[in-house]
């Protein structure tokens, strides 16, 4: 009975279209989670974003778990993550899709996970990188390590978006370093990202990674743009 007056007085609100949940709710309501825009890329859609680094990287798998429209519940979802520090976001669709994953052969032989890092100074302004939740559900699912040590980011860029406007601008001149090398020799790995947009950031990942003796490279993401 506490629990139902507790709800009633501080109801916990949908992350995608902020309005109330129910008590067997979790994050999403249940008509947010039928409208989200499903990608099924580990199923009958990788080209789609295999097409993006053609001739560009060379990749194993990519998936992504939603597509991405302005103005939509994808939207909502990843500005209430990255802007608003609602990190469980991050973890449930790390879930989401790492249970997805689990069931495609093309990612059972993942070794390790490597999330898209952040700059120490962009790393300090927003207090958490929004992948890291994403990318250690994901392992826990597929059995890999989480490895945040290697990858590094060299360059700090100004924000890519402001508000809910969400406008973004893509610098090509990101820059990635690497370290403690030795942990990813040999491995299958997966870079995680919230967002493929133009592929430049996760290109840029890929060929820091790729000089690795033996590394294989697939990505997943939150989301690719439409």
């Amino acid at each position: 009975m506490i629990s139902d007056l507790a709800y009633l007085f501080y109801p916990i609100y949908c992350a995608a279209c902020n309005g109330p949940l129910y008590k067997n709710e979790r994050m999403l309501c249940t008509s947010c989670r039928h409208k989200l825009p499903l990608g099924n890329f580990h199923k009958v859609n990788a080209k789609k974003i295999e097409k993006v680094f053609y001739g560009r990287s060379k990749i194993q798998n990519a998936t992504s778990l939603f597509v991405f429209e302005k103005e939509g519940l994808v939207q909502n979802l990843i500005h209430n993550l990255k802007y608003r520090g609602q990190q469980e976001i991050g973890k449930e669709l790390g879930i989401w899709l790492g249970e997805e994953l689990t069931q495609s052969i093309e990612y059972k032989g993942i070794d390790a996970v490597i999330p898209v890092p952040l700059h120490p100074r962009r790393l300090r302004e927003r207090g958490f990188n929004q992948v890291e939740k994403f990318g250690q559900e994901i392992a826990k699912k597929l059995d890999a390590e989480y490895i945040d040590i290697v990858l590094k980011k060299n360059s700090y860029n100004k924000k890519q978006s402001k508000n809910r406007g969400f406008t973004r601008w893509i610098n090509t001149s990101e820059t990635f370093g690497s370290q403690n090398e030795s942990l990813l020799e040999n491995k299958h790995i997966l870079i995680v990202d919230d967002i493929i947009t133009t592929g430049a950031t996760l290109e840029a990942c890929i060929n820091t990674l790729k000089s690795i003796q033996g590394i294989k490279i697939s990505i997943a993401t939150m989301a690719i743009t439409a």
